[in-house]
C-alpha cells in the first residue's frame, strides 16, 4: 500500500523525530512511503484568521503536491481536519472542487489510517507506564475521530493509560488563539495540567503536536516531571529487531 506523508509544519520545524516516527511505524506495517518535496503549509493558520483568499494559494499547492498519491497520512488531526475543510472552500470552482474533494478522501490521520484503512488495532508496541490522553479539539471536534487513538493505546503491551478529567476542554493552545488570547491560554493549560497531575500518570500522550508542545511547555515551566510524547513514538516502541525503537 502506497502512502504519501503530510508532515506539517510542526513536524518539520520542531518534531522530527514525530516524523521519523510516523514513518517507521508504517513501513513496519507494510506500507510503502513517499514524501512529495513541493508540500509546505495546509494554510490553516491564516485561513483561520479569517484570511481565506490569502489561503487559497498554499491550499492549492498542497493538492498538486499530493495528486497523484493513494493516501495522504498525517500525525495531526488538527492538519488532516484541515484537508477536510478544501470542499467547501472551493465549492463551485470547476478547477479545484474535485481536487479538493479527492484530497479530502484520501487523507488520515496516523491512527485512522491504521485503524480504518490498515484494519490494525495491535501494532507490537511494549511501552512500560503509566499515560494518560489528550483529545485535541480539532481531531475531536472537526475531524470527528474519537476512538482509534484508544483502541490502539489499549494494545501497548505494558502501558496504563488513565482517564483524563474534562479531556474535551481545550489546552488553551488553538493555534493563533494562544498568541492572541495569551491570559486566557494560560488559564486552560494551567487547567489541563492540573487535570493531567490529578491522574497520577507519568506519560502525556496526544495525536497533535500543537497540544503537547502547549501542555509540555507549562508541565515544565511548573516543574512537573511528566514526559510528553505523541502516540506515534508510543507506537514505535517495539525491539529494534522487529523494525522500532525501544524508548
Amino acid at each position: 500500500m502506497k502512502v504519501s506523508i503530510f508532515s506539517t509544519c510542526l513536524v518539520d520545524l520542531m518534531f522530527p523525530n514525530v516524523g521519523k516516527a510516523m514513518v517507521e511505524v508504517l513501513e513496519r506495517l507494510g506500507c510503502e512511503i513517499d514524501f512529495p518535496a513541493s508540500q509546505v503549509c495546509c494554510g490553516q493558520p491564516t485561513y483561520n484568521s479569517g484570511y481565506l483568499e490569502d489561503s487559497k494559494l498554499a491550499m492549492k499547492n498542497m493538492m498538486l503536491a499530493f495528486e497523484h498519491s493513494d493516501y495522504v497520512v498525517g500525525p495531526s488531526g488538527s492538519c488532516i481536519a484541515m484537508f477536510h475543510e478544501y470542499p467547501a472552500v472551493f465549492k463551485g470552482d470547476p478547477q479545484w472542487e474535485l481536487k479538493a474533494i479527492s484530497l479530502k478522501n484520501k487523507s488520515f490521520e496516523l491512527t485512522q489510517f491504521i485503524v480504518h484503512v490498515l484494519g490494525i488495532t495491535d501494532v507490537g508496541a511494549h511501552l512500560e507506564g503509566i499515560a494518560t490522553y489528550h483529545r485535541s479539539c480539532h481531531m475531536t471536534r472537526l475531524l470527528g475521530e474519537k476512538e482509534t487513538p484508544f483502541r490502539l493505546l489499549e494494545q501497548v503491551d505494558g502501558l496504563r493509560l488513565e482517564p483524563l478529567k474534562n479531556s474535551d476542554n481545550c489546552c488553551g493552545f488553538g493555534g493563533t488563539f494562544s498568541v492572541k488570547m495569551p491570559e486566557i491560554s494560560a488559564q486552560m493549560v494551567d487547567e489541563k495540567c492540573a487535570c493531567v497531575a490529578e491522574t497520577g500518570a507519568d506519560i502525556l500522550i496526544s495525536a497533535d503536536m500543537g497540544c503537547l508542545m502547549n501542555i509540555g511547555g507549562r508541565l515544565s515551566r511548573n516543574g512537573q516531571s511528566i514526559r510528553v510524547m505523541h502516540i506515534a513514538e508510543v507506537l514505535n516502541c517495539v525491539p529494534a529487531a522487529q523494525g522500532g525503537r525501544s524508548l
